[in-house]
């Protein structure tokens, strides 16, 4: 394997936009279960399957999730990915590639990709989404108010309130999220 970069420990998901070919979808799907089981060869893979478009038969989406981002890099930057994708040419066109980690996953439109079926790793229920935000936001809005917003005497609600929320925002998405979702990680699988 290449050498990679460390980055955190959290899920991240591909999802990748393919345009099947006329008359191929046989050989794509042949083709898409072969690099799955290529990729179940690789550590971290936890999952992954594809789906038919319900607008377009000819649309199709391939997941795939793997355990971090270092695991996902080495297969995507992997000489046995490439040759596999080299198999592949003119049955699909690739149109998209997402890539999801931690709770920006959770905000995917999941209806494109869960109505048929329950994706591998699809994220947690809505209200286990709201308490862990919650968790995360309560104490950091209250250190806020606190620490910052209680010494702006003077200054208008409205600007207060852009003052606490471009502090607020970065911590939670950068620092507060990832550190909450990696503790409750079980709960929230």
């Amino acid at each position: 394997m290449a050498e990679h970069t460390e980055y955190p420990a959290e899920h991240v998901t591909t999802s990748v936009a393919r345009r099947i070919e006329a008359g191929r979808e046989h050989d794509f799907l042949a083709w898409t279960d072969a690099g799955m089981a290529l990729a179940r060869t690789f550590p971290g893979f936890l999952g992954g399957g594809w789906l038919r478009s319900a607008q377009d038969s000819s649309d199709y989406y391939v997941v795939y999730r793997f355990d971090n981002e270092a695991q996902m890099d080495d297969w995507v930057r992997s000489p046995v990915r490439r040759a596999w994708l080299s198999r592949g040419e003119g049955v699909a066109v690739e149109s998209a590639v997402h890539r999801l980690s931690g709770i920006e996953g959770w905000f995917e439109p999941q209806s494109t990709l869960t109505n048929a079926v329950r994706v591998i790793g699809a994220p947690p229920a809505r209200w286990k989404q709201a308490i862990t935000i919650w968790l995360g936001f309560f104490p950091l809005s209250l250190l806020i108010n606190v620490a910052v917003v209680a010494h702006l005497d003077g200054v208008p609600l409205v600007l207060k309130t852009l003052i606490a929320t471009l502090i607020n925002t970065p911590l939670m998405v950068y620092l507060v999220l990832p550190w909450i979702t990696a503790r409750l990680r079980r709960w929230l699988g």
